[in-house]
Parts: structure tokens; C-alpha cells; sequence
């Protein structure tokens, strides 16, 4: 009877010991893994920090170089969370009450379309249309809206017509 419960006490002993250097193996594979995912995780968040800061300095000499070109338009250029926002004074592009592009808004509109088939292939644009706040009298529209729409949708047409940008990329508001 001893010999039946020693035996049993070794046996249980040497099982309960080989488990637990098995649980301490794991634990320490399971460290070694942590701290290889966590070296990873840091080279990918160097990687990125390094991409978005060479794109803030494409995007600001892009900004730059958008700036230069348009500097004779009444453009004015900034940056802001929804990207870079080209703004130009609606004169530069039309007659009062019209949605037909004047010469030197398709001077400038060219201008800004080899920038966009060149510098920036991959980015999307949207086009606004605005008016004055003047009521609408003699011109044919109903109202401002839907002279500002008329407007957007002449830029975005001249950008797909006559300066070959791609149309999936661009969107009229």
C-alpha cells in the first residue's frame, strides 16, 4: 500500500512538473513573440511617420508650385482637412449670371488641369460652383443655386472636353 501511494505521489509530481515547465516554455515563447510584434509595430509607425512626412512636403510644393502658376489669376490657395482648396474669384471665370467660361478662366483652368494630369494623377477633385448673393433678374435662372451648379458643371466639362482629366476623378457640387 506504500509502495501503491508513492507511486502514485512520484507519478502525480512528475506530471504536475513537466506541465509546469511546459506553461513556463509558453510564457516564454509568448514574450519572445510580444516583443517581436512590438518591434514591428514600431518599424511600421517609422515607416508611416517617414510617408505622410514626404507627402506634407509634396503637398505643400505642390501648393507652392500651384501658387506660382496661378499667381496672375486672383487665386488663392489653402490648405485645410478636406486637402488643397483652390479658390478663384468668380469673375476670373464668368460674366455675371453666366455659366459660360470667359478666355481667362480657361487660361487658368489649363493651368491647373497639367498640374492635375501631372503632379496629382491620383487624387480626386471637387468642383464647386458659387455665385454672388445678388437676386437672380434677367439672366434665365430660376435662382443662385442653380447658376452655381450650372458653373461647377461648365469646369468640370471643360476638364474632361478640352483638358483631358480623368472624369472618375472628378465630382461637381
Amino acid at each position: 500500500m506504500k509502495v501503491n501511494v508513492l507511486m502514485i505521489v512520484l507519478v502525480a509530481g512528475s506530471v504536475l512538473f513537466s506541465s509546469g515547465c511546459a506553461t513556463v516554455r509558453k510564457y516564454k515563447d509568448s514574450d519572445k513573440e510580444i516583443a517581436r510584434l512590438k518591434a514591428e509595430l514600431e518599424r511600421c509607425n517609422e515607416s508611416k511617420d517617414k510617408e505622410i512626412s514626404s507627402l506634407e512636403r509634396a503637398r505643400n510644393e505642390l501648393a507652392q508650385s500651384l501658387k506660382r502658376e496661378l499667381s496672375d489669376y486672383k487665386a488663392k490657395l489653402e490648405m485645410t482637412e478636406r486637402g488643397l482648396v483652390i479658390t478663384f474669384l468668380a469673375e476670373v471665370f464668368f460674366d455675371s449670371g453666366k455659366d459660360e467660361i470667359r478666355s481667362t478662366g480657361k487660361e487658368s483652368l489649363k493651368k491647373v488641369a497639367q498640374v492635375l494630369n501631372t503632379e496629382v494623377v491620383d487624387s480626386n477633385v471637387a468642383i464647386e460652383g458659387h455665385t454672388d448673393n445678388d437676386p437672380i433678374k434677367h439672366s434665365g435662372w430660376k435662382s443662385n443655386w442653380e447658376l452655381s451648379s450650372a458653373r461647377a458643371l461648365a469646369v468640370l466639362h471643360y476638364f474632361v472636353d478640352e483638358a483631358t482629366v480623368d472624369p472618375q476623378r472628378l465630382s461637381a457640387n
